[in-house]
């Protein structure tokens, strides 16, 4: 958290107040975040022009004619639009100013998020190797079926793999093979392409319909207008452990998988 829906939720929230706005400056209260901040955000960013704003995976990409800014929101960031005066909180490590007299506010409580400069965003080792993006005419379910050839990885794994594709988070993976009525840990290369041409749809209704919710709040997450998702209210299967299937009604099981919770039906996903 936050995954690919909550990340587009925030960059259509963002945009409106950002792009064409001029940044004033930038105040960085704390560097240490997954990686430092560089000092090329303080001294490059400020006289720019935010031509756009863009997202490549779960990455907010900034683009100026300078360069762009890269922000991640790693598992606990947000962003937010406010008045430049606003005063600071204890988690408030970053404001992008602008002369507008409002600010981007970037807040990270546990750290986990970026906030790194480029002039090649899509040459930077953050990006380069990324697979397509799930909402794109490149990704469907016959480059799922080739691309999982062979493949003796779980199939929640593999769609989790941003090599692979990009985006499809731990929330989106359990509902998205509910849907499709696969089990999370049937073998990738097993799946027949009928299934992952279904797999593939399914993957693509989901996410957008997380985006048209806002995303999906579980704890702290809220958009770039500071409402919470409402996509929680949607989910069939994540974190529904021992509560009754939407199709069956059969107990929702959990596993664990590559170290992340797992939720699914055995009844109605084989």
């Amino acid at each position: 958290m936050p995954e690919l829906p909550e990340v587009e939720t925030s960059r259509r929230g963002i945009a409106p107040w950002v792009e064409q706005q001029r940044v004033n400056n930038v105040i960085v209260r704390d560097r240490r975040l997954r990686w430092p901040v560089p000092d090329d955000i303080d001294n490059k960013l400020p006289g720019q022009e935010i031509r756009s704003v863009k997202r490549r995976a779960k990455y907010l990409l900034f683009d100026t004619a300078a360069g762009t800014a890269m922000l991640h929101l790693g598992m606990s960031g947000s962003v937010r639009i406010i008045d430049i005066d606003e005063p600071a909180g204890k988690h408030d490590h970053v404001d992008i100013c602008f002369d507008s007299g409002k600010a981007l506010r970037f807040r990270d409580p546990r750290k986990f998020g970026s906030l790194l400069w480029t002039e090649k965003p899509f040459e930077h080792e953050l990006l380069r190797n990324l697979g397509p993006e799930p909402l794109s005419d490149e990704f469907d379910g016959s480059y799922l079926w080739q691309m999982s050839r062979g493949r003796k990885v779980s199939i929640k794994q593999f769609i989790m793999n941003a090599v692979i594709v990009v985006g499809v988070g731990n929330i989106y993976a359990s509902e998205v093979l509910f849907r499709s009525g696969i089990h999370p840990k049937r073998k990738a290369g097993r799946i027949s392409k009928e299934r992952m041409m279904v797999l593939g749809n399914s993957i693509k209704f989901v996410l957008k319909q997380a985006i048209e919710a806002g995303g999906t709040t579980l704890r702290d997450f809220h958009g770039g207008d500071g409402e919470p998702g409402y996509f929680k209210q949607q989910l069939d299967v994540y974190d529904r452990d021992g509560l009754p299937c939407s199709v069956c009604k059969a107990p929702i099981s959990s596993i664990v998988l590559g170290q992340r919770s797992t939720y699914y039906c055995k009844n109605c996903q084989r």
